[in-house]
């Protein structure tokens, strides 16, 4: 099962049906998120202003979950074995964007996060 959502965050963000659309575009870089009891691998992704990068998501174990909060974005991570999901996200402005796991998995479940670096 392959599920893809796609969030842009400009100055409005993008969301509702038009937000999950398959995008008709192929994006500038795709990165693949391994979740894994309490990590994220990797942990630090650096990519330049306005590309449009596109994360493969995947698990290790147990269900997780994928959220930016500043860009609206929230997905569910299948269980390995149970398949993947594409999340496409542009940021018109440079930062940092820190990305977390959005579902209990356990006791570490609160250092389970990321950083998405726009230059």
């Amino acid at each position: 099962m392959v599920v893809l959502i796609q969030f842009v965050m400009t100055a409005a963000l993008v969301t509702g049906a038009a937000a999950q659309e398959k995008p008709a575009t192929k994006p500038d870089k795709t990165v693949h998120i391994v979740a894994e009891r309490f990590t994220f691998s990797p942990s630090r992704i650096k990519v330049k202003q306005g590309m449009d990068v596109e994360f493969v998501l995947t698990s290790e174990d147990t269900d997780h979950g994928f959220r930016i909060p500043a860009a609206g974005i929230d997905v569910a991570i299948p269980q390995q074995g149970k398949g993947e999901v594409r999340v496409r996200f542009i940021s018109r402005e440079k930062g940092k964007y820190v990305f977390e796991c959005s579902r209990p998995c356990g006791a570490g479940h609160n250092l389970m996060r990321g950083t998405i670096v726009v230059e």
